[in-house]
């Protein structure tokens, strides 16, 4: 997070007063079950309050056109309806039906990209979704998609751009197309840039910005049941990340070096050890935990250093640095990577907090190789850039400018983690539902990973299907899906809703995890 206070003053926290924005205790106040947030951290998150959130317009250089044929020639294209916003995009959530809803950031405003007929997102169209109550306008927030295919958003450290750690939440029905409002937890004054998780059972689970509690949320009475027992420090920038044990692994921030994993079944945090390098710098910012094929876990550091957990062994080990350049070390003091479909992981680095040229790298498991950056990122640091990857494999990116971009990957989908369908109906009626099972809907990873401040999880499945004689591609909304753990060999369901307006005759069904589509089905739409 850009690391505010509620809008409490700095010598006020130092005084320990008690009210900050929103009511609630005092930011140094801590309980043996649940620290808040120490005074040290306190300390370097108000002397940041006056911090600009995202760059302003106004602060952006032009982008020229040398600067767009060179990011084309890398596998970046513009997506080519630049949509309309009031401030501009950022946060991303892959939707069920295969659009990207898209948040126009410190407003109330949302709006979907759609793929056009081909399946292209390039050549994709901007559709005016609902907007969110009038008094709610996060930035750097909790979201999710859930099982039934809603979003669920929390929270904010900015509330229209105003240092808020707000406690208000919505829910987005795509079906209806409008948000209801979601209250907070008992007794949570502020929810902040929290965290948050779809557990495998399908509960979200939401981090308290401030405390070491976190939530979770019954979508049926919309209620919540706190949690937190064990946790070593508070929330504060820590990112989440689901294991294939189900368990939920964080690198401590406040209680460097140690790392823990929550363990739903127990309901209780336990220690996994100690991180062998130091993640978290000096202002508490850390970079996004990624899961990678192979059952291992890897950390970017905002120190320029990153570190590995191997879920099977439940050790740490040393990962590569961040390279020096002009004199300056490259980090992600709070920054996104995706997993992409070969395997690798697209990471956005910078130098410092906050500072810019951002540089984009991609790690193999072993290496960082630098690629070069969409059009936008000499204006950008790793913390205002957002990444997204898409049903078709290539990677959506957003800067809070009106320049979507779209990364097509060089490398071919890792065949050995796609999902398979074990059965679906031959016979598709437009306008019915319908269920499909295999093994592999939830893929091996959350995929998108950023930290506490943009969660964009996408271990969920989607259905294709294509027409055999026109080409044109239509994703069916999936709904219902029974289970959500990655890299897991259990069969899973999902219904999915076949579009009236889908054209008819001989087609194949594809079920999408991860960006990787499964071998196809052959299908008849009727």
């Amino acid at each position: 997070m850009r690391n505010f206070v509620p809008v409490c003053s700095l010598l006020a926290g130092l005084a320990i007063l008690g009210g900050c924005a929103g009511g609630g205790t005092s930011p140094l106040a801590s309980t043996a079950t649940s620290p808040s947030l120490g005074a040290q951290e306190f300390v370097a998150r108000a002397s940041r309050f006056h911090h600009a959130p995202p760059h302003p317009p106004k602060h952006r250089h032009a982008i020229t056109g040398a600067d767009r044929a060179r990011a084309m020639g890398s596998g970046w294209q513009p997506v080519t309806s630049q949509g309309t916003w009031s401030n501009g995009p950022f946060s991303e959530v892959l939707l069920t039906d295969g659009s990207v809803l898209v948040h126009d950031y410190c407003s109330s405003n949302w709006n979907r990209l759609v793929p056009d007929s081909t399946g292209s997102y390039v050549n994709g169209t901007w559709q005016k979704a609902a907007a969110m109550s009038s008094t709610y306008g996060p930035l750097y927030d909790a979201s999710a998609v859930l099982p039934d295919g809603k979003v669920l958003v929390n929270g904010g450290e900015y509330n229209f751009c105003n240092g808020d750690e707000t406690p208000l939440g919505a829910i987005y029905d795509p079906v209806a197309n409008s948000w209801t409002s979601v209250s907070a937890p008992s007794g949570w004054s502020r929810i902040g840039d929290a965290q948050s998780v779809v557990l495998t059972n399908g509960t979200f689970m939401l981090g308290n910005c401030c405390t070491a509690y976190q939530a979770l949320y019954n979508e049926s009475n919309s209620s919540w049941t706190q949690i937190g027992t064990g946790k070593a420090d508070v929330n504060s920038e820590e990112g989440w990340t689901l294991l294939r044990s189900g368990n939920v692994l964080t690198a401590d921030v406040s209680d460097q070096p140690n790392s823990e994993e929550y363990n739903p079944t127990g309901n209780a945090w336990a220690s996994v050890g100690n991180v062998p390098v130091r993640l978290a710098d000096a202002a508490f910012e850390i970079g996004p935990q990624t899961m990678l094929m192979d059952d291992k876990v890897w950390v970017a550091g905002a120190t320029g250093l990153s570190a590995t957990f191997n879920e099977k062994t439940g050790t740490w080990t040393q990962g590569p640095s961040f390279p020096i350049v002009s004199g300056q070390q490259l980090d992600v003091a709070d920054g996104p990577a995706s997993l992409m479909v070969d395997g690798k992981v697209m990471v956005v680095a910078s130098p410092g907090d906050y500072n810019s040229p951002a540089t984009f790298f991609v790690y193999n498991g072993k290496k960082l190789k630098e690629i070069a950056g969409p059009p936008g990122a000499p204006n950008d640091s790793s913390y205002n850039v957002s990444l997204l990857v898409l049903p078709n494999g290539q990677v959506m990116e957003t800067d809070f400018s009106s320049d979507v971009e779209i990364y097509t990957p060089p490398g071919h989908p890792n065949r050995r983690v796609a999902p398979v369908i074990g059965s679906v109906p031959t016979t598709l009626t437009h306008g019915t539902t319908y269920q499909v099972s295999g093994v592999g809907f939830n893929g091996v990873s959350q995929t998108n990973f950023y930290g506490d401040d943009d969660t964009q999880a996408e271990n969920y499945p989607l259905v294709r299907i294509v027409n055999n004689s026109t080409g044109n591609v239509v994703y069916a909304r999936t709904h219902g899906v029974n289970f959500m753990g990655i890299g897991s060999t259990q069969t899973v369901t999902t219904s999915f809703d076949v579009p009236a307006s889908i054209g008819t005759g001989a087609s194949k069904l594809y079920v999408v995890t991860n960006g990787i589509a499964s071998k196809p089905v052959a299908v008849t739409v009727q």
